[in-house]
Parts: structure tokens; C-alpha cells; sequence
């Protein structure tokens, strides 16, 4: 479904032009004449692009600029200002008030809607976050314990990509958009949770066999939800590998993992790479079962694990990177009394 857009400009011809052009690519238009009849209309239309004229009275562009975004609304609105102004200290002035883009009069029609193009495609990237950090949390809902894992994740990944980006066997293969979509569908790796009864999920203690058996279910669950999403959107690269995550995440680099005893490269790189950084924050965070374990120990573990449970690269990244892991483990922690650091020996890493 396209946005809304709102054009604004004194000049009638112009602002004719602009809405023409945009209604015959199937945009919904809304007009304006100026900047305060604008704010009118947006208190009645749900607006997603703003296309406004620089020089106008009573309200001008650049106030308009200023006004939306003072304004508390449901959701971002794209500004792009329309001028004949062309020069650098101009164009920084409106992206101080507020705007997006700029279009110089006069316009091409092209030009025009490849600018609302590329602003419907910024809205959906922030509706998509949303989305996905809304469905991620519905299912962390029903675990009062997880606090901010799903914050922390997001922020583990995130330094680990980095790190395999900079220096590993990885490296062609972490672009900035792997990194942008694994930081974005990380939260959604246990979002299978939602269909694992209360009685096991919020078990206050140790799962037996059978429990733990009906646990392991959340991988296919939650892939099996992102599946038939997928099959609608199938071109959705978010949604690939939020796929690969919901079910990868629990293999074992050795084979002995779930729900498919993959290993090796056979396990998504999305997924031994968010095994690791699960891992590690369900070690040093505290469990009805279990306090919070330290930063040293929870990398003896992982370091334990290594060629076992976690991919030996992904490790050796983490061993690199453990002061930065430590840093967002102290900042976001939810027990107060966890409240000691590492630091790094001259030589870079802990050993």
C-alpha cells in the first residue's frame, strides 16, 4: 500500500503538477496551499511524505519542517523540500529544520517520484523494525526473566559482525546489509517461544527430558511462523534470515545440536553467529535457576565450546571483541550487584 502524500505550494500550477504526477503513479495526494493549512491536514490524513515548497506565506517550508517534527505523532514523516535554492549553506539549513531531501524547480517527473521512492522504501525500513521488534517482544513476553536479551542481542551481534567483518575468514561475506539484517531479525530468533505451553516455558527449574523435548520445538515453530510469511513476501531478505536465526540458532557447530544436527558450514553463518552471542547473554544473565555468571566465566565456557558447541572463527571474533561484549553486558544490566569489568592486556585480547 502506498503513502500518503501531502504537497504543499503556494503556486498552484506547481502544486497541480506535483499531484498529478504523483496520482498517475498511484499515490494517494493530499494538497495544501500553506504550511498551516498543511498541519491542518495532517491532523486529518495519516501522512507519510511531505513534499513541500521552500518559500511560502504565513508558514514556510523550512517552519513547516520545524513544526512536524515538534509534532508527537504514530510514525516518521519523510520531508522533502521543493526550492530553487541550490546552495550547499541553503540545503544545510533545511536539513537542520527537519527535511529529508531536496527537489530543485524546476522538477522532472522522473526525478519526483524516484524521490518518493526512495522515501517510501526509508518508511517501511523503520515500519519493519517495528514490526519485528513487536512480534519478538510479544513472544519474550510471556518470559518475565529475558529482561532486555532481546536488547542485548541485537547489541552482541551487532560488535561480533563487526569484528568478523574487520578480520576473518568471514570477511567477504559480512557486508553491511548481512550486518544491517542480522541486527534487525536478531530479535526475532526465539520468537517460536509464543507456541511452548506455560508450564514449560516458565518453569522454575531444570526441564526434564520430555520438557526439554517439547522446548526444542520453538526453533521450527517460529521458522515454520516466518515460513508462511515468507511465501507472501518471498523476495523479503529480512525475512530469509530471520528464517535461517529462528531455526539455526540452536545447532551445534559439532552436529550434536537441534532440531537438525547440522554442522559445520552447513549451519547458517546468520545462526552460529547468534548461537554464540544467546549463549553468552543467557550465561551472564540471572535465571530462577542459576545466578548470573561473570564475563570470565561465561568466556570459559565459550571458549570451552569452541569446535564443539560455537564455530572456532565466530570464537576467536569474540575473544577479540570480549571488552566491547563486557561493556554492553555492564550497561545493560538488570542486577546492579554485577557490576565488575575487564580489561584488556596491552597485547589486545584476555587469554
Amino acid at each position: 500500500m502506498k503513502k500518503t502524500v501531502l504537497v504543499v505550494d503556494d503556486d498552484p500550477i506547481v502544486m497541480m503538477m506535483v499531484a498529478v504526477n504523483l496520482r498517475k503513479a498511484g499515490y494517494d495526494v493530499q494538497t495544501a496551499a500553506d504550511g498551516l493549512l498543511a498541519l491542518e491536514q495532517m491532523e486529518l490524513h495519516r501522512v507519510g511524505i511531505v513534499i513541500s515548497d521552500w518559500n511560502m506565506p504565513r508558514l514556510n517550508g523550512l517552519e513547516l519542517c520545524q513544526r512536524i517534527r515538534d509534532r508527537s505523532s504514530d510514525g516518521y514523516t519523510y520531508i522533502v523540500l521543493l526550492t530553487s535554492l541550490g546552495k550547499p549553506e541553503q540545503r544545510v539549513q533545511g536539513l537542520a529544520a527537519g527535511a529529508d531531501d531536496f527537489l530543485t524547480k524546476p522538477f522532472d517527473p522522473r526525478e519526483l517520484l524516484e524521490r518518493v521512492r526512495v522515501a517510501e522504501r526509508i518508511l517501511q525500513l523503520e515500519t519493519r523494525e517495528a514490526l519485528i521488534f513487536a512480534m519478538a517482544k510479544l513472544a519474550e513476553s510471556r518470559d518475565p526473566e529475558t529482561g532486555q536479551h532481546l536488547e542485548r542481542v541485537q547489541k552482541y551481534s551487532l560488535v561480533l559482525c563487526r569484528e568478523l567483518a574487520i578480520d576473518s575468514p568471514y570477511s567477504d561475506r559480512i557486508t553491511p546489509d548481512f550486518i544491517r539484517l542480522i541486527y534487525q531479525t536478531s530479535p526475532l530468533h526465539d520468537i517460536g517461544k509464543v507456541g511452548i505451553p506455560d508450564a514449560v516455558l516458565q518453569k522454575p527449574g531444570k526441564l526434564t527430558p520430555e520438557e526439554f523435548d517439547v522446548m526444542k520445538q520453538h526453533t521450527e515453530i517460529g521458522a515454520n511462523a516466518i515460513r508462511a510469511t515468507l511465501e507472501h513476501s518471498p523476495s523479503a531478505k529480512f525475512l530469509q534470515m530471520a528464517l535461517e536465526i529462528a531455526l539455526s540458532h540452536h545447532e551445534k557447530f559439532d552436529g550434536t545440536g537441534y532440531p537438525h544436527g547440522l554442522s559445520g558450514e552447513a549451519i547458517p553463518l546468520s545462526g552460529r553467529i547468534i548461537a554464540l552471542v544467546d549463549v553468552y547473554d543467557a550465561l551472564t544473565s540471572k535465571r530462577v535457576y542459576k545466578q548470573a555468571f561473570t564475563h570470565l566465566k561465561s568466556r570459559e565456557i565459550i571458549v570451552d565450546g569452541r569446535g564443539k558447541h560455537f564455530d572456532p572463527i565466530i570464537v576467536d571474533a569474540f575473544l577479540r571483541a570480549e571488552v566491547e561484549f563486557d561493556t554492553i553486558r555492564l550497561t545493560m544490566s538488570e542486577d546492579p550487584a554485577e557490576n565488575t569489568t575487564i580489561t584488556a592486556p596491552a597485547g589486545g585480547c584476555l587469554s
